[in-house]
């Protein structure tokens, strides 16, 4: 390794972990140059992760083969060996020599962890894996191609996005140039911008006839989150595929004053329900450093999981009538009262989903 590296012992869940020293008040995702740093404010996606290949190692009938394909320090596959219980492997990979030699460091204790040195569309080309994680700096689009064809059947593929002012519509050019979907900078941009990130992993995954079924899908601060099961059959190649259309902004998003297309999008399920039982089950027994955080993250996006696309605000709702917001759970009750159903949603805070139509909400406003 460099003499000009310089790396720190840290601990993050239950494992101790050899990472590349930053800055303390570093946030978002790690530098595009030079080796990446250790970022605690990924710590969550780290935690969720750690969680959802506990409930997937215990499902598995063989065991799997867990991929960490641009692993950096090693940090989650390093976490995978030390806190998952059950008989797999994890193959803990990264381009970068100085990043592999910190690797083989972290790793040099887990009978189950493997340590790789190759440009991740190479490994995937000449490998098959079960789970596959990418947490790329900027935007996984370069690695699904080759990620959907190294998964096998039913397996699971990870993704972040971090390029989000590009999935938000602040540039959308480059959002149809590399997703091939026009976004929509307004209110509902983070739920735009995860639909269209997943409608191009089933784009891509329907090429080689194969369906995708998203099972988490959340929008952070500065990054978005999916996990998605693959199946290796046309049958799922179509259905996946019938949740995949362009919409119209002002008819199905209630932007009104608009007829803008936005899309392709993603318009089915954004979670699957029946997992978040037992991701609470498995988080129980975590003694992680963001438990409170990912406990209220799994309880919203359960709630979510039932509710309809895309959300109005109580505040945007109140500016365009010109009247005082009420309480949300006021006007919660209200809605459930004249017999809709409400649901919270984790891309706002003041945000709610419901199957009321918007002229009803905004009379509730103006009254």
């Amino acid at each position: 390794m460099s003499k000009k590296l310089v790396f720190e012992k840290i601990k993050e869940g239950s494992t101790d972990v050899f990472v590349f020293e930053a800055k303390k008040d570093s946030k978002g995702p790690g530098s595009k140059r030079g080796v990446p740093f250790y970022n605690p404010s990924m710590e969550l996606n780290r935690d969720l992760s750690v969680v959802f290949c506990q409930r997937f190692v215990d499902n598995c009938i063989k065991p799997p083969i867990l991929l960490d394909g641009l692993a950096a320090s090693g940090i989650r596959g390093v976490r995978f060996a030390n806190e998952i219980d059950g008989d797999f492997q994890v193959v803990v990979n990264d381009w970068n020599s100085d990043c592999y030699n910190l690797i083989k460091k972290n790793i040099i204790k887990f009978k189950n962890a493997e340590a790789s040195n190759f440009n991740l569309n190479s490994l995937l080309s000449d490998n098959k894996f079960d789970y596959i994680d990418i947490d790329p700096f900027g935007s996984p689009v370069y690695f699904i191609d080759s990620a959907i064809r190294s998964i096998k059947n039913n397996g699971v593929i990870s993704c972040t996005a971090t390029d989000t002012a590009t999935l938000c519509g602040v540039y959308p050019k480059v959002c149809f140039r590399r997703y091939g979907a026009i976004p929509f900078h307004s209110i509902v941009m983070k739920e735009v911008g995860l639909r269209i990130l997943i409608g191009f992993i089933a784009r891509v995954a329907g090429i080689y006839d194969k369906g995708v079924n998203p099972l988490i899908s959340y929008a952070a601060d500065h990054y978005f989150r999916v996990y998605v099961s693959v199946k290796n059959n046309m049958t799922s190649a179509n259905r996946s595929m019938s949740n995949f259309r362009i919409i119209k902004a002002g008819e199905q998003i209630g932007y009104r004053k608009t007829d803008k297309d936005v899309g392709p999008l993603w318009m089915g399920n954004l979670q699957n329900k029946k997992l978040f039982g037992d991701l609470r089950t498995i988080l129980f027994g975590k003694k992680f450093g963001t438990r409170n955080e990912l406990w209220q993250l799994l309880d919203i996006l359960e709630e979510e999981s039932d509710a309809p696309t895309f959300f109005y605000t109580t505040d945007s709702i109140s500016s365009f009538t010109k009247s005082s917001s009420p309480k949300r759970d006021v006007l919660f009750k209200s809605l459930r009262n004249k017999g809709y159903n409400v649901y919270r949603t984790h891309f706002s805070s003041t945000g709610f989903k419901t199957n009321s139509s918007i002229n009803i909400i905004e009379k509730m406003f103006k009254h």
